[in-house]
């Protein structure tokens, strides 16, 4: 166990310089704004100061009002829909710019726009969008950048939702889609052709845990002229940061990991430059899939603790993945630290730790895997992942079921695969709950 724990706990995260910007001032209250270099941090100064500073400490220091000379350590909750002004100018300003003031919380509010800046700041993006879920943020994106007749560009192995949303685009709006391994850019190259505008990628693929080489299938996803997507969810920023290796958009559902206390729903849409900002923020804005404020705050919160949980989830991971590998009712062990896993040199390249999600497969397929996650005491059977709570899922009944039995094996999902959430648990805990579930089939 100790080099895939090793392994999995070795952050690389680099300092990163930060341009801390003039704050704005709006009605008396000033927020700091993130420049371009990253998250700005309130001073009382009129001059620029460059800062560096390690991930864990970025996702901690959100920007805050200041009010009367001091400042909240936690970010408030502006829990309102609409803002008054004196000047009617200002307020329409506000509704046509997103950086110019707050006007309507559809549009910006300060509780998200603190999240927004952090997001950004974590995954190395020029600006974020907070909305309602991360299949908000899906859809936000694709319904902004595709058109009827386009043709998309996506990795077999996908969340349920997303697939789903992929096969409706295609029966509503004429947009095709074809699925690539995920593997190969070779593949990527041959799919596409002059109606191909996105590569939809995940970084750590749900539910099969299948790592790709991003660089390489980003490279030729730009070769062929398409925007490229990623969906960091599994992995999150402590792990990988999609746009250093060129990704234009990444996608989260915040509702994981990044609030990681299973009690909030919010998704991300991070871009790679203005040009691709601007024009999701006006799309998000027109579809309704603004974030609550309350919802933000939450992951702010969950941001705070978001490298450490990481640490933990990844390290249970591996005594969990382990101890798997070794039961005879087990097939295969899907993390990416086993050594034998197929992506584990991708993983070790591309990944900062090998995460905290597990899936594998039972011999005795669909009735096994419906039996072993009905036999849990601890582990709780829930459709989500990514908290404190170890939760565990039967794909092909429940996140999947919108594939049939064709699409599943495609996608190398087995009848008999069983998807784990590690929580914080203590992980000895954790196999004894597993172990007497197991000993049953």
């Amino acid at each position: 166990m100790a080099p895939a724990v090793a392994a999995c706990s070795r952050w690389r995260e680099p300092y990163r310089s930060h341009s801390i910007p003039n704050p704005r001032n709006l009605t008396g209250v000033t927020l700091a704004t993130p420049g371009p270099a990253g998250l700005a941090v309130r001073l009382d100064t009129a001059e620029s100061v460059v800062m560096t500073m390690h991930l864990e400490t970025r996702a901690i220091h959100a920007p805050a009002a200041e009010l009367n000379g001091s400042r909240p350590v936690s970010t408030p909750i502006y829990q309102t829909s609409v803002f008054a002004f004196d000047d009617a100018a200002a307020c329409a300003r506000a509704l046509d710019d997103p950086g110019a003031g707050f006007a309507y919380s559809r549009y910006a509010n300060p509780t998200t726009s603190a999240l927004e800046a952090v997001a950004a700041d974590l995954e190395g993006g020029a600006a974020a969008l907070a909305v309602s879920s991360g299949m908000g943020a899906i859809n936000a994106v694709l319904l902004g950048l595709l058109r009827p007749g386009d043709h998309v560009i996506a990795q077999r192995c996908l969340y349920g939702g997303t697939f789903a949303v992929f096969t409706a685009l295609a029966a509503r709006y004429g947009i095709d889609v074809s699925y690539v391994s995920g593997r190969d850019p070779a593949e990527v190259t041959a799919a596409a052709s002059d109606r191909s505008r996105l590569l939809f990628l995940e970084t750590i693929a749900n539910p099969t845990i299948a790592v790709g080489d991003l660089p390489a299938l980003i490279a030729a996803g730009h070769q062929a002229g398409l925007t490229c997507v990623v969906d960091n969810t599994f992995a999150t920023p402590v792990l990988c940061r999609p746009i250093e290796h060129g990704a234009d958009i990444v996608v989260h559902s915040a509702t994981k990991y990044l609030g990681g206390h299973d009690d909030l729903t919010l998704g991300l849409v991070i871009s790679a430059r203005e040009q691709e900002h601007r024009p999701l923020w006006k799309h998000t804005v027109d579809l309704g899939v603004a974030a609550d404020p309350f919802a933000a705050w939450l992951t702010l919160r969950g941001l705070k603790t978001l490298s450490l949980r990481m640490e933990r989830h990844c390290a249970s991971a591996a005594h969990l993945a382990e101890r798997l590998a070794a039961c005879p009712a087990v097939t295969r062990v899907h993390w990416p630290g086993l050594p034998d896993h197929p992506d584990h040199a991708t993983a070790r390249r591309l990944l900062d730790g090998f995460g905290g999600m597990v899936a594998f497969d039972l011999a005795g397929g669909r009735d096994a895997g419906l039996a072993f996650v009905s036999r849990l005491r601890l582990a709780a059977l829930a459709a989500s992942l990514g908290g404190a709570e170890t939760l565990v899922l039967h794909p092909a009944s429940t996140s999947h079921r919108q594939m049939d039995a064709a699409s599943l094996r495609a996608a190398g999902i087995e009848e008999g695969s069983v998807r784990v959430s590690v929580g914080l648990e203590h992980p000895d805990d954790l196999w004894a709950d597993f172990e007497q579930a197991l000993a049953g089939l």
